[in-house]
């Protein structure tokens, strides 16, 4: 190890037994593209209290989500295992209510953070299993959960119901809005009070914040973990009126979300106007928990994380993602392991160790923060836990690291596909559940993102050392899943 890496460990363990271990939130944005905030080039949407956080921390260009939809993803980030490793790869719901489970002898964030004496808590949607299985956050080492087990439940902001620790709480005030639903056939698509049936009374998002301030009040005396995967920006479109009012003044063209189609979520008068007054709640939630700590005095000894689960939704009739350049020039959506799909925000605060107004391009993934947050806090017992993480912790608070090998991604999802990135170089694999006529579902494209980022031009032709080298880290990479197979490659 270098003198200098040395000397910002021993000064970072100093500090840290010196005082409390440092408190660590874990905010997670649902669905919020690459360039969603202003400090990712946002254009249209008002983020102030995001944008603040990156000014008074380390801003990241090149970090990556666990997988490009909801379950994997928070997968990857709770167990520190890639989804080539992970037990979660894909979205799969179970009747009644909740996801695919992940084994009860899995060894979660949480899990690690709690054995280091930390309270924990986590607050919004988990979609890592359903109520009362193995998977269950109460059985994931969360010492309390507020909000929606299950990603379907999830879907509407005005539930009749959410979850607080194995306890079902009505939200007395709301007939429950269905996620998804179609105006009735009498209805005029033209009128604005047609859309009205889609307004609830009870935000559950609202009664999601304030329990994760009840969180941090309760706690404020010793470390805490709070993970917040707040379901935002994630359709249906439903949002109160007065956090839209300021984005209709603005008079955009946005014509109304019918769901003439019949697929989709519930209807929205004003689409455009709902998707940037979401992520501005958003904002002001995420405001509102970096205010209650700093009231708490507490500012010095918590670290706060914000990222998202994958990148925009590509139903496009809800969330225009051209009008709003969600994802900037990258190449992709939600569903995809091109850029726009899995290349997502990445803001880490954490005062006197990380420089402010830092940005970083190194490459960093969801899988890295379990070894990454052993490390900050200064964990006294060792992390004997098999993780595909790289440890970010002395370039977070100012030395250097080894150069990542590489960052693995598969999702069995959207045709099949896997993606390997190594130094500039990124490959990908599509379609590989199906037979494309004249194509053969193990071709990789290549591409250089140091000079091509929106992957349009394909050099698997001119550099086949390098499409080599890649081929054989998805041969190693890739663990035979029962519960989620992927054919092609299993047989290989």
């Amino acid at each position: 190890m270098k003198i200098k890496n040395l000397f910002l460990l021993l000064f970072l363990s100093f500090s840290l037994f010196a005082g409390r271990n440092p408190n660590v939130i874990l905010i997670l944005a649902d669905d919020l593209g690459y360039n969603e905030l202003g400090s990712y080039g946002q254009k249209k949407i008002r983020t102030p209290y995001l944008d603040q956080l990156a000014k008074a921390g380390m801003r990241f260009t090149r970090n990556y989500s666990g997988s490009a939809v909801c379950a994997p993803s928070r997968c990857v980030l709770m167990t520190g295992k890639h989804p080539g490793h992970a037990y979660i790869r894909n979205n799969g719901e179970i009747k009644p209510e909740g996801q695919r489970p992940v084994p009860l002898h899995t060894v979660t964030l949480a899990e690690v953070l709690k054995k280091e004496g930390y309270t924990t808590g986590a607050f919004g949607k988990w979609g890592l299993g359903g109520p009362g299985t193995e998977g269950d956050p109460m059985n994931q080492g969360f010492d309390r959960f507020y909000g929606y087990n299950c990603q379907r439940h999830a879907h509407s902001y005005y539930p009749a119901y959410l979850w607080s620790d194995r306890n079902r709480v009505p939200l007395q005030n709301n007939p429950p809005v269905p996620g998804h639903a179609s105006l009735p056939t009498e209805a005029d698509p033209s009128d604005p009070q047609s859309y009205a049936i889609f307004k609830g009374k009870d935000y559950a998002s609202d009664r999601i914040n304030e329990q994760a301030l009840a969180f941090i009040k309760d706690n404020k005396d010793r470390p805490f973990f709070l993970y917040y995967p707040t379901l935002i920006p994630h359709v249906a479109l439903h949002v109160p009126d007065e956090e839209l009012k300021p984005y209709l003044k603005l008079n955009w063209y946005d014509p109304p979300f019918t769901r003439e189609q019949g697929y989709g979520y519930t209807p929205h008068f004003n689409p455009r106007a709902a998707y940037a007054a979401m992520i501005s709640r958003m904002d002001q939630y995420v405001g509102n928990v970096i205010s209650l700590v700093e009231q708490l005095g507490l500012t010095r000894d918590t670290i706060v994380i914000f990222t998202s689960d994958n990148g925009t939704s590509h139903l496009k009739l809800e969330v225009d993602y051209d009008f709003f350049k969600s994802v900037g020039n990258l190449r992709g959506l939600k569903g995809s392991l091109y850029e726009g799909g899995i290349r997502v925000p990445l803001i880490v605060k954490w005062p006197d160790q990380i420089k402010a107004g830092s940005v970083s391009d190194i490459t960093t993934g969801f899988e890295d923060w379990m070894v990454t947050l052993h490390h900050l806090i200064g964990a006294r017992n060792p992390l004997n836990v098999k993780h595909d993480g790289h440890d970010l912790a002395p370039h977070l608070v100012g030395g250097s690291i080894s150069p990542r090998p590489h960052l693995y991604r598969e999702f069995s999802g959207y045709g099949g596909q896997q993606a390997v990135w190594v130094g500039r170089w990124k490959g990908i694999r599509q379609n590989m559940l199906r037979k494309i006529k004249k194509q053969d579902p193990l071709d990789i494209a290549l591409y250089d993102l140091s000079n091509d980022e929106s992957e349009s031009n394909n050099l698997a032709h001119s550099h086949p050392e390098v499409v080599s080298k890649i081929k054989e880290i998805m041969k190693e990479e890739h663990l035979v899943s029962k519960v989620f197979p992927m054919h092609v490659i299993d047989q290989h």
